[in-house]
Parts: structure tokens; C-alpha cells; sequence
């Protein structure tokens, strides 16, 4: 009797694999889609809905948001390389000098390094220096960075950083400038801040005293002369 040899693969095979819907154009951005998200090179918003991370459980808890100003969507703190502080000195432009410009801006970083500090030379001519409160005299400006160019290097440092500063929005008034709300942090606005100062959580409270209850130093003392980098104003 002849032998019968049998080859039996007992491997399941899955179904067979239906060619991608649509035209030839969509199949092939559906191609480059799917590498580009196996590179990770897709930002969150551009991926599918059941490819992106969800935000962790208790971000959702009462209470959770009550330190939301100072942190992420997921509960981490921005890298420090991505934090800096501003405060801009101005001075009084216009008729009777009540037009606001820019004459000073000091940018410090995570650290408290300096990454910016030059006086700023306004475009229309200065009515009102308010040295009182900004420090500014008619010798700082008279070789001070002009406006435009200024704004040009302040903003590049702030390009894509979350900036930190008490009632920055003067600040981006001042420079022209909307930043990103979502990237801002404004002192004057933070519950926690005022809780923990002991001020009630409605009102806008001064950097002075917020120094002084939180820090417990005195800022803000200088009568005359210059203000020091980083010296934000009330």
C-alpha cells in the first residue's frame, strides 16, 4: 500500500484583510496617517479620539482645580525651562502723559537667571516719566533699545513659554502682544494665592502685599533710581 502524506497546518488564519475604504488619494493619506502616528510625530488635537491620552481621574474630583492656574490639564508643573516672569515699567505718552509705553522690560527665568532687561525707547515722544513708580529718567531712554526692535526680541523669548507676572495684562498692553491665555499665569488672579495670604479670594491684591504675607520680604521700598531686574509692579 502507497503511503499517504498529509501536510496540515493548524495555524488559524484571521480573516482575510479588506483593502481600505475610499479613492486611491484617501487611502494613501490614511498610509501616511498611520506612520506618522506609529513616529509619534502627531500632536495630541491631530490624533484620533481613541488614540489620545486621557487626563488622569482625579483631575476631574471637586477641589482638584482649585491650584488649575499654576498647573497642566494632566497635574504636572510646566518644566521650568518653560516658565518665565515679566514686568515692564512704563511711562506717560499722548496728551497729559495718560497714554501708557513701554520703557523698561525684565524677563527672569525659573531661577531668577536674567534672560532680558534693557529700557525701551517709546515711538511717540515721553510726557510723563513717572519716575515715582517706575524708576525711569530721561538719561535711561536716551540710548534705550527702540520699541520695535525690543518687542521683536521680548517676544521671541516668549514664544511657546508659560509667562508668570502680576497684572501681566498692562504688560501685553504695553508690548502689544496677546499671549496665549492658556500659557498665562497672572498673580493678581489666583485664588490659592490670596487664600494662603489670608485675603479674601474676590479681590485683586497688590504684589506688595502678596510679597509680604507669602515671602515675608518688603518690595517696592525704593524712593528714586532705577528698579532692579525683575521688580514687578503693583
Amino acid at each position: 500500500m502507497s503511503e499517504l502524506i498529509l501536510n496540515v497546518s493548524f495555524a488559524v488564519g484571521g480573516p482575510p484583510r479588506r483593502p481600505p475604504a475610499g479613492n486611491r488619494r484617501h487611502r494613501s493619506f490614511v498610509r501616511r496617517r498611520r506612520l506618522l502616528e506609529r513616529l509619534g510625530a502627531l500632536k495630541e488635537k491631530q490624533l484620533p479620539p481613541n488614540a489620545r491620552r486621557q487626563p488622569k481621574g482625579d483631575a476631574k474630583k471637586p477641589g482638584a482645580g482649585a491650584s488649575g492656574p499654576l498647573l497642566k490639564a494632566s497635574g504636572a508643573p510646566p518644566a521650568p525651562c518653560k516658565l518665565v516672569a515679566i514686568d515692564c515699567e512704563m511711562v506717560g505718552t499722548g496728551p497729559g502723559g495718560r497714554t501708557s509705553a513701554l520703557a523698561r522690560c525684565s524677563i527672569v527665568g525659573y531661577e531668577g537667571d536674567v534672560l532680558y532687561d534693557q529700557y525701551v525707547r517709546p515711538a511717540e515722544p515721553v510726557v510723563d516719566y513717572r519716575t515715582r513708580w517706575s524708576g525711569v529718567r530721561r538719561h535711561h531712554l536716551a540710548n534705550a533699545v527702540p520699541f520695535g526692535k525690543a518687542q521683536r526680541e521680548i517676544l521671541r523669548l516668549l514664544s511657546g513659554k508659560v509667562v508668570v507676572g502680576h497684572a501681566v495684562h498692562n504688560d501685553f498692553k504695553a508690548l502689544r502682544y496677546c499671549h496665549p491665555k492658556a500659557l498665562t499665569r497672572d498673580t493678581s488672579k489666583i485664588p490659592l494665592l490670596n487664600r494662603r495670604g489670608g485675603f479674601p479670594e474676590g479681590v485683586s491684591v497688590s504684589l506688595k502685599r502678596l510679597a509680604k504675607e507669602l515671602l515675608h520680604r518688603d518690595i517696592q521700598v525704593r524712593r528714586a533710581g532705577p528698579p532692579r531686574a525683575g521688580r514687578n509692579a503693583d
